[in-house]
């Protein structure tokens, strides 16, 4: 069994208050880009344990301790599952604030699933792939939601950006969520994100705001860069997604398609 694990962007990111548990409460909508995804397989082997294998983008850490194992642990010692054979073949950068291996983790569950006939809810996928991070739960509806709690718990947000294109940068360097976090200061906004996202694109710039940018530009400058020239190209709205450092925008129509692969080679129409 192969699933596409498309990656996300974040339309906005409120980082609201510091949790007792050492979590932060954030407010974001995140919104899922099909065209840019990692290539999952999860096969029956008959054996025990789980075989894993990566191709394509180095992933910055060693193979036991890959998500997608996680995730194979997890479904084994909650359902039984064993004897599977998992090829990942990556294509999402990390350590850009995509969600990749968060998507990654939630298709070895959704795989497991389906290939051991074990029936579960939507609510139980749910659960599930929220053990194992904050961005994982999204991933099983894969439609437009507003996340709030640490990101896991999700409303269906109605947002349709149909006719544009999107453009994501991935710079160089990156970002890790520790380093992201450090640096944030928690406020709860005026208007709620939700209503500020029910405004035309158009209106956005300046007013849909991602809190890690605050923290994250002075150190990267390069990604504050990457920002300014999606604007200067003519962005209707730009940010960056997540913690970084991936930045995107949103251009009206398609007809600048070409002309934006010059950016990157993340160009999909909407």
């Amino acid at each position: 069994m192969i699933l596409r694990a498309n990656c996300k962007i974040n339309l906005g990111l409120d980082i609201l208050r510091r949790r007792a548990d050492g979590y932060h409460d954030l407010e974001t909508v995140m919104f899922p880009v099909r065209g840019l995804f990692d290539e999952v397989e999860v096969v029956r082997t008959g054996t025990t344990g789980a075989e894993f294998l990566t191709e394509g983008l180095a992933v910055d850490c060693p193979d036991e301790e890959n998500i997608c194992l996680k995730a194979f642990r997890l479904m084994h010692d909650r359902y039984g599952v064993d004897g599977v054979r998992i090829r990942l073949v990556k294509r999402v950068p990390f350590g850009a604030g995509l969600g990749g291996g968060s998507s990654d983790a939630t298709a070895v569950v959704v795989a497991l699933d389906r290939l051991f006939a074990l029936g579960l809810s939507e609510e139980e996928l749910i659960a599930r792939a929220a053990e194992l991070g904050s961005d994982t739960a999204f991933f099983v509806r894969n439609t437009p939601q507003l996340c709030t709690g640490r990101g896991e718990v999700m409303t269906p947000f109605a947002l349709d950006l149909t006719g544009m294109t999107l453009v994501v940068v991935k710079p160089d360097e990156g970002v890790s969520t520790r380093e992201a976090y450090a640096g944030v200061r928690p406020r709860v906004p005026v208007v709620p994100l939700a209503e500020r996202l029910r405004r035309p694109v158009a209106e956005w710039q300046g007013l849909v705001t991602n809190d890690f940018e605050e923290s994250v530009f002075p150190v990267h400058p390069a990604i504050r860069a990457v920002k300014e020239q999606l604007l200067e190209a003519g962005a209707l709205y730009a940010s960056m997604s997540g913690s970084g450092s991936a930045v995107f925008g949103l251009f009206a129509g398609h007809e600048k398609g070409e002309e934006l692969h010059a950016l990157s080679p993340f160009v999909f129409e909407l």
